[in-house]
């Protein structure tokens, strides 16, 4: 393959909408191979030579202020409040939300345990599994703002039983990414808000905690990363520091928030 002819697949997989990361994950493999390929003398060179080719420079991902994470809950149907509330505020990841169970939220201690995480794939369909490492397994403090909106969620809308699941779909199943896409998109455009994932929420979650003065370590413990020293993994937040940062979130809140519903819903 001529090195015109890689830079012009890899223009070609842009205009069709491909991500620029997924262009650049082919481009290294591709480039792998032909260097294997020239180490067993099939091939006298390696085409793939487009220079920057083979990395992908990722852009800075917006973060909500508080009154903007309270007006998208107030645009999304009762049943996905909390899951807006709990991504920005404990900074969970949207599969790590629909797998959460009765048993894994404690309203006393303002706590999350992050156990086990939905995906889906199109081989597999939807699967639960484990965490990809070690930091991913986790426990989180909420701010106490939450309480109100978590008790009154587990009483209407989460499945009965310890196991039971704390977010479902509209109709009761498993809360699934592809019809939360739609509900999420028109939250977003009637608040007049553009290009906001919903991962972008755990963004706003580490940005609050990091006003907080948490630590670079504090914020991977919350967030479930794992660093490249592998110590870290294993080591523990300084006591009450986790429900210190929680509580500076819910100051936060506090300044631009209505009073909390009851568990009436009044």
């Amino acid at each position: 393959m001529p090195q015109g002819r890689a830079a012009t697949c890899g223009a070609r997989a842009l205009d069709a909408g491909v991500g620029p990361a997924t262009v650049s994950k082919a481009y290294q493999v591709l480039r792998a191979i032909l260097n294997t390929a020239v180490d067993d003398g099939l091939i006298e060179r390696n085409p793939c030579r487009v220079k920057g080719a083979g990395t992908v420079t990722h852009t800075e991902r917006p973060f909500l202020s508080v009154p903007e994470v309270y007006r998208l809950t107030d645009a999304v149907p009762p049943h996905c409040r909390a899951l807006v509330l709990l991504a920005a505020f404990a900074a969970l990841r949207f599969g790590e939300l629909a797998a959460l169970q009765r048993r894994d939220i404690d309203l006393e201690a303002r706590t999350v345990s992050v156990r086990r995480s939905y995906a889906e794939t199109r081989t597999d369909g939807l699967t639960v599994k484990a965490s990809k490492s070690a930091a991913g397994v986790r426990t989180v403090a909420f701010p106490a703002s939450l309480v109100p909106e978590l008790a009154h969620h587990l009483a209407e809308h989460a499945e009965a039983g310890r196991t039971g699941l704390v977010f479902v779909g509209a109709r009761g199943g498993v809360l699934r990414r592809n019809n939360f896409r739609r509900i999420w998109l028109r939250a977003l455009a009637s608040n007049g808000l553009g290009d906001v994932h919903f991962h972008d929420l755990r963004h706003t979650g580490n940005t609050l905690a990091a006003t907080g003065g948490a630590t670079t370590r504090e914020l991977m413990q919350r967030m479930g990363h794992s660093s490249v020293r592998a110590a870290l993994v294993h080591q523990h937040l300084v006591n009450g520091r986790d429900h210190q940062i929680a509580d500076y979130v819910a100051r936060q809140i506090r300044k631009v928030r209505r009073p909390p519903r009851g568990p009436s819903g009044t």
